[in-house]
């Protein structure tokens, strides 16, 4: 199991544990983090799982697809460290990893 803290949109921080092979959006659904609404179910369809990944983690996340990017595209308040995390497969590597859910969702 890796841990992963969730900040959501008040404040609160969740600290969760997720397996090896799981995204991110499939971690934050079965942990109910408010924001993550994952409309596409992990298709990378829509931008309902964007979250900002703590910039210590971004290269640990490898890069985003040109799929994602354009997806991107429609979410709210994209900045660099903005990522879907229906894209974000979980490894070892990413113990203690930090992510951010913005403000909105569309």
């Amino acid at each position: 199991m890796v841990k992963v803290t969730y900040i959501e949109i008040d404040g609160t921080e969740r600290a969760t544990e997720l397996r090896q092979g799981q995204t991110l959006m499939d971690g934050a659904l079965e942990h109910q983090i408010d924001g993550i609404m994952a409309d596409c179910g992990g298709l990378c369809a829509c931008s309902t799982c964007h979250v900002y990944v703590d910039d210590r983690w971004l290269d640990t996340c490898g890069e985003p697809s040109e799929l994602e990017e354009g997806m991107l595209d429609f979410a709210a308040d994209v900045r660099g460290n903005s990522r879907l995390s229906c894209q974000i497969e979980i490894t070892d590597a990413m113990e203690g990893m930090i992510v951010r859910v913005p403000e909105r969702q569309y």
